[in-house]
């Protein structure tokens, strides 16, 4: 994912951002990255962030800069990636970790773990989405800057945020959030969407309170600027491939 010179991962530990290593763009690179986290901060609100700088050399100084953007945005720094001596120094003074692992593509048969409150979720990487095959309980958040499908419910109290689709092969009882980095061409899919709040982009709804419905697989998305819940009639095996990108 890359904008203005940002680019954004996703590890087990929280969110790698990637700034630029050229040492002319430093206050250009704050800048964008206030402005990314201004522009979508559902997103990265709560969230942990290790920054990779590069061969950038920081200071104690230009760290504690960037910890305050991530902290008026309800963001921790945790850790910061680099090959300078000087900034790992810098980084090791002011108690943040530099010992953190880059994710390489993986194939799909990998598991790997997620951001989790209460225990680890098992996950599989889908190139630019992820696989979790397990039920999300009460206190549990999903945080992911692509795609998400999940093999199981998301209850009461749980939470997935994406920057991308997300797909639930279960009942949606929590939040969901898609297209959390501005894609309001992104939609949830769920086999009994009844979600306590959707959100894609910036746009929020709540499913309305019917009794005894007959769960039906819906999908929702962004229509005239409003959100919209339809039933899918789509049934053909390529469709969660298309909505994962890769049809």
């Amino acid at each position: 994912m890359n904008g203005d010179g940002i680019k954004i991962k996703g590890i087990r530990q929280g969110l790698i951002v990637t700034l630029g290593s050229a040492a002319e763009n430093w206050e250009d690179d704050l800048r964008a990255l206030s402005e990314r986290l201004g522009e979508n901060p559902a997103f990265f609100r709560g969230g942990r962030v290790a920054l990779d700088v590069g061969a950038r050399e920081l200071d104690r100084d230009q760290i504690e800069r960037v910890r305050s953007i991530l902290a008026r945005n309800q963001v921790e720094l945790w850790g910061v990636i680099g090959s300078s001596g000087a900034t790992e120094a810098a980084a090791h003074a002011l108690g943040l970790a530099t010992d953190v692992p880059i994710p390489e593509p993986a194939p799909p048969a990998e598991v790997v773990e997620v951001e989790s409150e209460q225990q680890p979720v098992e996950e599989a990487p889908l190139r630019e989405g992820l696989v979790v095959r397990r039920t999300l309980r009460a206190g549990q958040r999903l945080r992911y800057p692509g795609h998400v499908v999940v093999i199981g419910d998301v209850n009461p109290g749980a939470e997935i945020v994406a920057g991308g689709n997300i797909v639930v092969w279960g009942r949606v009882r929590g939040v969901v959030h898609a297209g959390a980095l501005g894609d309001a061409e992104a939609v949830v899919c769920a086999l009994d969407l009844s979600p306590t709040q959707l959100r894609i982009a910036g746009h929020i709804a709540r499913a309305p309170e019917e009794k005894g419905r007959s769960p039906i697989p819906e999908m929702a998305s962004v229509q005239e600027g409003r959100i919209v819940a339809e039933p899918c009639q789509e049934s053909r095996p390529g469709l969660l491939r298309s909505l994962l990108g890769q049809g």
